[in-house]
Order: structure tokens, then C-alpha cells, then sequence
């Protein structure tokens, strides 16, 4: 009898304890349930703000393109405008050349002027090698100037008077060197042999200058 009891006893803990536990897996489905809804929501919104943020890079990379375009049609129009500029020069440009052509002479006696009056108001050397190192600088300068105006007188001239006066260029370099050089034996053998044999060679270049553009010169 005592032993039938403990056994009803047992059965009956058994019990309890089964149907504790089928309770507690009811609650955690029930809450599980429960909670569903909110993880549905929570995907919802995470979908949206995907997809929200699809639409944005969308309209970004869209923008940015168009900025694109925009550019590179701005780019294409000034290749435009560059093909088609016209590089003839205008009415004004003819204009101010064809006044250059003509004032040439007039302006170029002027320049020749003022380098003579810079030649007269330079302060001398005290010395031989200071005075052959002035005129030294003076034939150099009237020789550049001359060889300028040698090379305008190219484009001006015709090419029947261009071959004369190449001739008579010839002739004149041999005749400035010969005058040169009979002007200093003058001091053959002193100091101032080589500074008058350069003075002689400046001053000839000077006056050969004035003497093309009188002559040739438009």
C-alpha cells in the first residue's frame, strides 16, 4: 500500500513538471508571436531606407552626369567658336600696318636722331682702353641697327633693286674697312691705332644708316 502511494506520488510529480513545461513553451511561442509584427516592421524599414537611399545615389549619379554634359557641351561649344574664328586680321589691324608702312621712313630717321644725340651726351673715358671700349659699343650698336634696316629694306624693295643694293652693300663693307683702316695708320704703332681704326668703323656705319633710309626706304 505504502509503495502504491509513492508511486502515485512519483506519476504525479512527473505530471506537473510536463505540464510545466509544455506552459513555458507556450509563453516563449506566444511571445515570439508577438514580437513577429516588430521584425516585420523593422524589415520594412530597413527595405525603405535602402531603397530611399537607391533613389538618392540614383539622383546624385544622375546630377553629376548632367553636370558632366553640361561641361563637356561647354567645352565642344569653344571648340566651336575656335574652329570657325577667323584668323584674317580685321579692318583695324590693315589699318594700323598700312600707317606703319608709310610712316616707316619718317619714324626711322627719327629713332636714327635720337641714337646720334644719345651718342653726343655719353660721358667719355678718361682712358685709351675706356675711349676703344666706347667706340667698340657704338660701331656695335649702329651696326645692329643697320643690318635691321637692311633686312626691312628686303620686303620693301623690289628684287631688281634688292640685287643692287646687295652689290652695293658688298662694296661700301670693303670701302668702310679700307677708310677704317688708312684713318688709323695715322697712329701706326701707338695706343691709339686700334681706337681710331673703331671710331672710323662707327661713324661710317652711322652715316651708311641715314644713307639707306633716305635713299631706299618707303
Amino acid at each position: 500500500m505504502r509503495n502504491k502511494s509513492k508511486i502515485l506520488m512519483v506519476m504525479f510529480t512527473l505530471i506537473l513538471t510536463i505540464l510545466a513545461g509544455c506552459g513555458n513553451s507556450s509563453d516563449k511561442l506566444s511571445s515570439k508571436t508577438d514580437n513577429q509584427p516588430t521584425d516585420n516592421n523593422l524589415t520594412e524599414s530597413t527595405d525603405e531606407d535602402s531603397s530611399n537611399q537607391d533613389v538618392t545615389d540614383l539622383e546624385k549619379d544622375t546630377t553629376e552626369n548632367s553636370s558632366e554634359g553640361d561641361d563637356n557641351t561647354e567645352l565642344n561649344d569653344q571648340e566651336d567658336a575656335s574652329d570657325h574664328t577667323s584668323t584674317k586680321p580685321d579692318d583695324g589691324e590693315l589699318l594700323k600696318t598700312s600707317k606703319i608702312t608709310e610712316s616707316t621712313k619718317e619714324e626711322y630717321l627719327k629713332k636714327l636722331n635720337e641714337m646720334e644725340e644719345s651718342d653726343r651726351n655719353s660721358e667719355a673715358g678718361t682712358t685709351t682702353i675706356e675711349l676703344e671700349e666706347q667706340e667698340m659699343e657704338r660701331y656695335k650698336k649702329w651696326d645692329v641697327e643697320l643690318n635691321k634696316i637692311y633686312g626691312l629694306l628686303k620686303e620693301q624693295l623690289s628684287t631688281e633693286r634688292m640685287d643692287k643694293l646687295r652689290e652695293d652693300q658688298r662694296n661700301w663693307i670693303k670701302h668702310r674697312d679700307e677708310v677704317a683702316k688708312e684713318a688709323s695708320l695715322k697712329y701706326q704703332g701707338g695706343s691709339m691705332e686700334s681706337l681710331e681704326y673703331v671710331a672710323t668703323q662707327a661713324s661710317l656705319t652711322r652715316e651708311r644708316c641715314y644713307a639707306l633710309v633716305a635713299k631706299y626706304m618707303k
